[in-house]
């Protein structure tokens, strides 16, 4: 510079002066970081020429080569696209997403992390911007950093942002129906992408909590529920697969994907959290009623879950179901019947130990169903909206009927062994008269509650017995089960007793032969139904022994009840039938022959006073079944014996038949003809016939009579039994303190009047009965344990009256005054056989 100012040449002074500032500017570019150099050169003049590949690969070599470079490259590329973004340059802005997206698949080293946090910020950036275009740019690049598995795990990053922002785009109100999907579909991508990203890293488990499933699945839900929504309104979309026919994805199908995915990686810990916003969408969106989506979205959860968490989905819904349950009757069915298919789907596999907490809880709302119903039933009796009434009564129904449906789906679909203990375990909920019963609570349900929970409860013994296959009969009907079961077959309801009857049937035919016994008639060819049968094991024969004579009793008080209708009768010659082929040998032959002519000589006799068409129908059910056992036993003067009867009564008697006595408007006669003998089956006919051998027929000749129990006490009808102890607690009450009373005419004459005596007899029942239904339980108990003590005297007192003392082994009797006296031994003195010692 001196030298241009001394040479005094303007020109040259300009001129130097150029070359200098050319000389600054070109020492400033080379002084940039290389790193920025090689950003700036990826950017085009024309982002429509969009990203410079050669460049790009420039970019990419030096990052791969100085890794420690990748923080300051990603803050720099954060800083264009930041300043695109304000500026609208979105073609920039597109270029320097897919320059980081390449970054990041290129580099996996250590020094990425940091990378990570400015690519994750740009994402953000790009979400929070109202631009479509933008936020599925965002959310693809978002996609694709999903998909790369990392090689250590992540300790500060958190995705609490994307899966709020996510959740917010799939639920798009976007009034452009093509945009409004493509923001639904991204923001569906992108939460498939966090869960990807998230579950699998142990240190992301905070994805599982409540304040981020509470966003996930609802957001997944209300796309699955709006392509439902299309399909009611007549718009059909795209049953699977994620692209329409439009080329448009669907926002359904991916929604569906991702939830599925969510629930297959779910651990047992995380279930409740995943199914409770389920069951809470289902419930802000009022879609219980009706339940399609919600039957379709618990298919796909029990599908979608392993196996070994089964279990824990139906207690979820189980819970909801106890905290919903002063909701509407539909309401409560749409969650049992999701419940159902939850069940049928979790039967087939592991069910662990919620089988009878399902029950619990099923036969605990089949009871509040019942006590709403006839709430509302009372208060329809006082209130004049009948119709409404009416609906809600309906409405109640529906949901028991649900539940039902469900105890017996689920009961049929178990193992055996767990079936057995299901059924014990309802068979102790039916509520009996006189026995505690868990069903009944203190709140008293009546009688018309009580007949409606049993009947509800039998049904569903009958849906769970259903194809019930049992070796033993011990192990299928025990006494707990088989006890209060035929208590409730002597109750004075017919459909009751067909209810029992039927869970007989389901038990005790192991074969499937009641399809062809259905309907009783006079079969003329047995052979020909080909009844499939098996040799009577020797536990059946036990349990015959044990429990025939109940069975028999059981027959025999069914048959001659007063409202018997047809359908009682062709169960209880069906159980007559099936008893025969499964558990008959010869001696339960002979004694279901007893049975038969007892319940003849009871029409005949008609000592109760029956109704004719109720003795006809026993008539015709003995007929009917003695035909089918002389076939069965294949005994031929047996078969000709029941034939000619059977021909004679066709010809003289049709009503004695079950194809006239059943039939709509057959002639009943006022009277049965007791002395025509040939139109009755004749017990020494029938012994003559079966005089050979394998059949004791001398115990033909000794008549049946029914087994005396304590059942009848059981019931709501005063049997025989209770007659009788009536009669005893009279009479020993009644007993004088002596012995023996001296008879005079004024004794006699006590007897004769009876004036007044039936009102005390009345009275004196009255006090008893509110005695024992008032008293406190000691009192009651001092009673009895009086009573029995002073029993217990009086047979001491007998005793002592009628026992002598033994006799001495040598026979010595001494007589003194008249009398004979016997002189006794010593006990340690006397001699026993061997046989007699203990």
């Amino acid at each position: 510079l001196p030298n241009v100012r001394s040479s005094g040449c303007p020109l040259l002074t300009v001129v130097s002066l150029l070359l200098c500032f050319a000389g600054v500017c070109g020492c400033c570019g080379p002084l940039r970081p290389r790193y920025k150099r090689l950003v700036d050169n990826i950017f085009p003049e024309d982002p429509k020429d969009g990203l410079s590949k050669s460049d790009m690969e420039k970019l990419t070599f030096y990052a791969v080569s100085a890794p420690e470079k990748l923080d300051r490259i990603g803050a720099y590329l954060a800083e264009r696209l930041s300043r695109d973004v304000v500026r609208h340059r979105y073609g920039n802005v597109v270029i320097a997403m897919e320059a980081l997206d390449q970054l990041l698949m290129a580099c996996h080293s250590q020094s990425i992390k940091p990378f990570v946090e400015s690519f994750l910020h740009m994402v953000a950036k790009l979400l929070e911007s109202r631009e479509p275009d933008l936020q599925v740019l965002g959310t693809n690049s978002f996609v694709k950093f999903a998909n790369i598995e990392e090689d250590t795990p992540s300790y500060h990053r958190r995705y609490d942002f994307f899966v709020s922002q996510f959740s917010a785009m799939c639920h798009s109100t976007h009034e452009d129906t093509e945009t409004r999907t493509r923001i639904r579909v991204a923001g569906i991508k992108g939460l498939q992408g966090v869960v990807r990203k998230t579950v699998n890293d142990e240190l992301q488990a905070i994805i599982w909590e409540p304040q981020h499933m509470d966003k996930l699945i609802p957001s997944m839900l209300f796309n699955m529920q709006d392509s439902e929504d299309l399909d009611r309104a007549g718009h059909p979309s795209t049953p699977s697969g994620s692209v329409s026919q439009d080329g448009e994805e669907n926002p359904a199908a991916l929604a569906e994907s991702c939830f599925r995915e969510l629930l297959g990686r779910a651990a047992y810990g995380n279930m409740n959290n995943a199914v409770r916003p389920v069951l809470v969408h289902l419930d802000n969106h009022h879609l219980w009623d009706p339940n399609e989506f919600a039957v379709s979205c618990f298919r796909i959860i029990m599908y979608s879950i392993q196996a070994q968490h089964s279990h824990h989905v139906i207690q979820q819904v189980l819970n909801h179901l106890d905290t919903h349950n002063k909701n509407t009757p539909r309401a409560r069915a749409g969650i049992v019947q999701v419940l159902l298919e939850t069940v049928a789907i979790a039967a087939k596999g592991s069910v662990g130990p919620t089988v009878l907490e399902v029950f619990n809880t099923l036969l605990k709302h089949l009871r509040m169903s019942v006590d709403f119903e006839l709430g509302e039933s009372s208060r329809r009796n006082s209130s004049t909206s009948v119709s409404s009434g009416r609906g809600k009564e309906s409405e109640e129904r529906i949901v028991q009927n649900a539940i039902i449906q469900t105890i017996g789906f689920f009961g049929g679909n178990l193992p055996d062994y767990q079936r057995a203990e299901v059924m014990m375990f309802i068979m102790g909920k039916v509520p009996v008269y006189g026995t505690p019963c868990h069903t009944l609570d203190t709140v008293k349900i009546g009688h018309q509650g009580t007949k409606r929970i049993q009947t509800m409860l039998l049904s569903s013994l009958i849906m769970v017995t259903s194809g019930f296959k049992s070796k033993s009969m011990a192990a299928a009907l025990p006494s707990p089960f088989l006890d209060p079961l035929f208590s409730i077959s002597l109750m004075e309801d017919s459909e009751l007793r067909q209810l029992v009857f039927e869970i007989l049937h389901n038990i005790i035919d192991r074969h499937d032969n009641r399809a062809k016994l259905r309907g009783i008639r006079i079969i003329p060819n047995v052979a020909a139904l080909k009844i499939k049968r098996e040799k009577i094991s020797k536990q059946d024969v036990a349990f015959m022994k044990k429990h025939g004579q109940q069975l028999y009793r059981h027959i025999y008080l069914g048959c001659k009840e007063e409202d018997n209708v047809h359908k009682n009768f062709e169960l209880l010659f069906t159980t007559l039938a099936i008893l025969t082929i499964e558990l008959a040998n010869e001696e339960v032959v002979i004694d279901l022959i007893r049975l038969s002519i007892a319940l003849q000589d009871m029409a005949l006799a008609n000592e109760e006073n029956m109704p004719m068409f109720i003795r006809c129908g026993i008539m015709a059910l003995v007929a009917a079944y003695l035909n089918f056992l002389s076939q069965m036993i294949a005994n031929p003067p047996f078969c000709q014996h029941v034939s000619k009867v059977i021909e004679l009564r066709s010809m003289d008697a049709q009503h004695l038949l079950p194809e006239h006595i059943f039939r709509d408007k057959c002639p009943i006669p006022e009277s049965l003809d007791k002395e025509d003998r040939l139109l009755y089956f004749q017990t020494a006919d029938m012994a003559e016939c079966l005089a050979g051998p394998g059949y004791n027929a001398e115990r033909l000749s000794v008549p049946y009579v029914p087994q005396v129990t304590d059942e009848d006490r059981l019931t709501r009808r005063k049997s025989f039994v209770d007659t009788i102890s009536l009669q005893v607690d009279i009479v020993s009450n009644c007993l004088p303190d002596k012995v023996a009373e001296e008879i005079t005419f004024e004794t006699l004459k006590k007897a004769i009047d009876t004036t007044g005596l039936e009102e005390q007899e009345r009275e004196k029942r009255r006090q008893v009965m509110e005695k024992f239904q008032k008293a406190p339980f000691e009192e009651i108990a001092a009673h009895c344990e009086s009573k029995a003590n002073m029993l217990h005297d009086r047979l001491a007192k007998i005793f002592e009256l009628t026992i002598r003392p033994p006799p001495s082994p040598s026979g010595v009797v001494s007589i003194s005054s008249g009398h004979t006296q016997h002189q006794s031994v010593p006990v340690y003195e006397m001699k026993f056989p061997d046989l007699c010692v203990y």
